[in-house]
């Protein structure tokens, strides 16, 4: 459980009757609302508020059941259907109208303190941000009358968590029509009222009445007939004392909640790059002489390069591949045609003998994905999608509501996603290059974007295109990406192809890519 389910539980067991204990001597919640009544009929008279047409009483039947009374009409329905938990005997169910004074609207008479739905922050559920107005400038939405101690109560999405209890600074700010400002009557307390609205119960009960699709909302209705339960005066004091007592608590729980998860993520993250990086460099799983050579891998991959260059899906260079070898002199050593060049200081660590360091440019194709114009996209979901960074999680490929379509014809074959691809983002964030994932099916109508690469193993199969990941995401690789990076913008980095193919790859025999992989595989399942 963490801070935030502990708080929901609090506020639950409060509106329930289980936080503080029944008190026998509390003046029960109907001799409560008898004064409600009265002061509401006062406020009549004064011509305050106007009559409500469809006022009503609740109460339990000797049947044990909950009826509705229309005090205009005498009408009385049952509604157990309605009720969603017990009460305590001394408690009572209210209609928000019931208990709520009709909102008071206004115009800015001068320049005021506005305060929109965004003014307060659904975490504190303070008011953070309120802005000074000039009274020529008021927004049209502008008009909700505020008073110390009454809660505002956002119907708007995206900010429908977003509640608040007016503080004496505000009390006569004005708020957005963006907001039900909720007005206790004089018998209530106020803070009570203000963890009420901010109970699950509440929040969600009210949420799930919203409609509407550019701005989906609730309105003043909901709120004003939904079913709120009503302790005793001075239970409402003990509830809001116990909260009080009890959040400080919480919050140094959600704080240390959060330090944890912070802590198990990074330990998980660093975990798995140890697991890599022992992997790469053949420490991972034991290594077996009679597993075959690496000569054996390339071989397929030579094959698998002569016939794409044959098809005509890969030029004629792709063949020229380099050779890296290991001297007499104990130095590492790249041949290329006739030249023979020392790259000993490029080499970042020692791998077992039977490994043999190569090119990424040797065994794969790599290129990035569709290019197009705004207007060549697609309306609904036709055509073929288009994947970005965003679709791209570490070790995870996934498609999104708002992902982009273009038409076929937009897209050469080569650059649809097939079985054993690698994609990663060609720009990214520094803290997101290296985020990998692998296709795992043909994906015939999906591509990537113009910054998103694809790499493609020529040869060898899942057992390579896997242990490349595993490469790919590991600290050394990131390393490397990082240092051939140039700064794209402000916040973002771009990886160059020519550069990238250059990255020296370990590659150890088929078998022993199979056995790194399925390791890997365990002890990522037993990080989860």
């Amino acid at each position: 459980m963490n801070g935030k389910q502990l708080k929901n539980s609090i506020l639950q067991w409060a509106i329930q009757g289980k936080l503080v204990p029944q008190d026998p001597n509390d003046e029960p919640a109907s001799v409560l609302l008898e004064r409600i009544r009265e002061e509401k009929a006062r406020l009549l008279k004064e011509k305050k508020i106007k009559k409500d047409k469809n006022e009503s009483i609740i109460y339990r039947g000797e049947d044990n059941s909950y009826y509705e009374k229309f005090l205009a009409t005498g009408e009385m329905k049952c509604i157990d259907e309605e009720i969603p938990f017990e009460i305590p005997a001394t408690w009572e169910w209210v209609r928000g109208k019931s208990v709520f004074l009709p909102m008071e609207s206004t115009k800015p008479a001068k320049d005021f303190v506005y305060i929109d739905v965004d003014a307060v922050n659904n975490k504190t559920n303070s008011i953070d941000k309120p802005k000074f107005i000039l009274k020529t400038n008021a927004p049209s939405r502008a008009t909700r009358k505020l008073h110390k101690n009454d809660i505002l109560f956002s119907m708007v999405r995206p900010y429908l968590r977003n509640i608040a209890l007016v503080p004496e600074e505000y009390a006569n700010a004005i708020a957005s029509t963006g907001f039900y400002v909720i007005t206790s009557l004089n018998a209530l307390f106020p803070k009570y009222i203000f963890l009420l609205m901010l109970s699950s119960y509440v929040v969600d009960g009210l949420n799930s009445f919203m409609k509407g699709e550019n701005s989906p909302s609730i309105n003043n209705c909901h709120i004003e007939d939904f079913l709120y339960p009503l302790p005793p005066l001075t239970e409402q004091h003990r509830i809001v004392a116990k909260v009080e007592e009890l959040l400080p608590f919480v919050e140094n729980y959600a704080c240390a909640q959060n330090k944890l998860n912070k802590l198990n993520t990074e330990i998980n993250d660093k975990l798995k790059k140890s697991i890599l990086q022992e992997a790469i460099q053949g420490r991972l799983v034991p290594q077996i002489a009679e597993e075959g050579t690496v000569q054996e891998l390339f071989e397929q991959i030579k094959q698998e390069k002569a016939r794409l260059v044959k098809e005509g899906k890969l030029k004629k260079s792709v063949l020229s591949d380099s050779n890296i070898f290991r001297g007499d002199d104990n130095k590492y050593y790249e041949q290329i045609g006739t030249e023979i060049i020392d790259i000993t200081n490029e080499i970042p660590f020692e791998i077992p003998k039977n490994w043999i360091w190569t090119r990424l440019k040797n065994f794969c194709s790599v290129c990035t994905g569709a290019t197009f114009k705004k207007e060549e996209m697609e309306s609904g979901h036709c055509g073929i999608r288009v994947l970005r960074g965003g679709n791209i999680k570490p070790f995870q490929l996934c498609t999104k509501p708002d992902d982009i379509f273009i038409p076929q014809s937009k897209v050469k074959e080569d650059i649809l996603l097939k079985h054993n691809d690698i994609v990663t983002p060609a720009v990214t964030s520094l803290e997101n290059i290296g985020k990998m994932a692998i296709v795992e099916l043909d994906m015939p109508h999906t591509t990537v974007g113009g910054f998103v690469f694809i790499i493609r193993p020529l040869g060898g199969g899942e057992s390579l295109s896997k242990y490349l990941l595993a490469f790919m995401s590991s600290p050394s690789a990131i390393d490397f990406m990082k240092s051939i990076t140039n700064k794209s913008g402000q916040a973002f980095y771009n990886i160059g192809k020519e550069r990238l193919v250059t990255a020296l790859v370990p590659i150890p025999p088929l078998a022993v890519q199979e056995r790194i992989v399925s390791k890997i595989e365990k002890l990522f399942e037993q990080l989860r």
